[in-house]
């Protein structure tokens, strides 16, 4: 599996890295714009992310208008909606308004609140199928 970690702090990104990676290559992004242009390179590749954990507060632009450019990349490239990837929203706030907009808006498939555990985050990938 590839994964694509977001996140602008670095403690939390080698903190997910540390959890997902005995299921895959984890690639790492500081930024939003950095996220999204990893995204589209691993579609213009070919090698697409199965899952993507996004930080919502990011320095160069939040990560829900990021969620939203890669699900248009996904559109761009006419993926089918069963092979999007699986988008876990990451944030330090539990905010209810927060949540639903990345649902419904965003496209987001799960929401986590830091600190992140590993069995919170392994409950959710599992959801999906893309470990057992």
């Amino acid at each position: 599996m590839r994964i694509l970690i977001a996140d602008d702090d670095d403690s939390s990104r080698r903190l997910l890295e540390g959890i997902l990676a005995p299921y895959g290559e984890c690639v790492m992004a500081e930024t939003s714009n950095e996220a999204v242009d990893l995204f589209r390179e691993a579609h213009d590749q070919g090698t697409p992310f199965e899952l993507v954990c996004l930080d919502i507060m990011m320095p160069d632009m939040d990560g829900q208008l990021a969620l939203a450019q890669m699900r248009g990349i996904e559109k761009e490239k006419k993926v089918a909606a069963n092979d999007q990837s699986i988008v876990i929203m990451v944030t330090a706030l539990n905010s209810m308004q927060t949540v639903v907009s990345s649902f419904e808006g965003g496209g987001c498939n799960a929401y986590l609140t830091k600190p992140v555990t590993k069995r919170t985050l392994l409950e959710k990938i599992k959801k999906y199928g893309l470990i057992d």
